[in-house]
């Protein structure tokens, strides 16, 4: 696998058991906290092995860092970094540093998965049920305390949101016969939807009303605190969109930038009440959402209804 059908991932066959996943991922930091947004850089990059049905193994710091600001940040960081992807139970084996006006971190990440359990982002079938698994406005939420307008619930929710891994999320929908798969970034919830029905050449029905967002997500995108990747995002995908009567400000959240976002999958209806439960016995500490269903091809691929 690879860039055919936008993958998260790329995907390559080592024997009938085994299969390699690779993927790199860095950005700037979205938290002042050097700590944290070391979490959430690493549980980011780590995202799109369980995306694709993985586990990951070994992976590499990737840091970019300015000579004018103290070391001991850039310490923090790789810490934040390190303590993630020990909870993610893989292993963190160097990387490489180079000096750039402003901080950089990320990770590249290998991991295993069977050829045969490998999860796609095409292949949703009508009929099929889509569940998110984070709830997003997360590039909305970081704008306002940006602005220095975010509650102090906003921002702790949030880092919660950004930090947490999706391993949990992955370690149960792996237990059952998951039609398509894939982590909601940088390109928003109906970017990546659009991506995930053009490949799988069916319409996905979306319910704005049934999304979770991030606290206080709503109240910020009807203050106007929107980032301007939200904007792009919206120029590039939507003219595959049937916007329906969907008030801007929910536009806005479907399209908003996410960082560390949820594993959004399809799945045949008669499984989503036991994959609902399998979460909560798990202990999933972010909040699941059913957003919508699978159509026949229609004339958009995503109708929000």
């Amino acid at each position: 696998m690879g860039l055919e059908t936008s993958d998260d991932a790329a995907v390559y066959k080592i024997t009938d058991e085994i299969a390699m996943i690779q993927t790199v991922d860095f950005f700037t930091p979205v938290v002042d906290d050097p700590y944290i947004f070391g979490q959430i850089a690493a549980a980011n990059s780590l995202s799109d092995v369980y995306a694709m049905g993985g586990e990951p193994k070994i992976a590499l710091n990737i840091a970019a860092f300015p000579s004018c600001l103290d070391p001991e940040i850039l310490g923090e960081i790789l810490r934040g970094g390190a303590d993630k992807v020990k909870e993610a139970g893989a292993v963190l084996v160097g990387g490489h540093t180079i000096q750039d006006n402003e901080p950089k971190y990320g990770l590249s990440v290998s991991g295993f998965v069977h050829p045969d359990k490998i999860f796609k982002n095409y292949g949703c079938k009508p009929g099929d049920v889509l569940i998110l698994t984070k709830p997003i406005g997360s590039g909305i939420v970081n704008t306002a305390v940006k602005a220095g307008m975010a509650s102090e619930e906003a921002t702790a929710d949030v880092i919660r949101v950004m930090a947490s891994l999706n391993k949990k999320a992955k370690e149960v929908i792996q237990n059952y016969p998951v039609s398509a798969c894939t982590d909601v970034t940088g390109f928003g919830l109906l970017g990546h939807c659009a991506e995930m029905a053009a490949a799988s050449k069916v319409t996905l029905d979306i319910c704005p009303k049934k999304i979770a967002w991030v606290a206080e997500a709503a109240s910020y995108a009807k203050m106007g605190l929107v980032p301007a990747g939200a904007y792009r995002n919206r120029e590039h995908s939507g003219h595959m969109v049937d916007m329906g009567n969907v008030e801007e400000y929910e536009m806005d959240l479907m399209y908003d930038p996410q960082t560390s976002g949820g594993l959004l999958f399809g799945v045949a209806p008669e499984y989503a009440d036991s994959i609902l439960r399998d979460f909560e016995n798990h202990g999933l500490d972010t909040e699941v959402s059913v957003i919508g269903k699978v159509s026949e091809s229609g004339e958009k691929w995503i109708r929000l209804v």
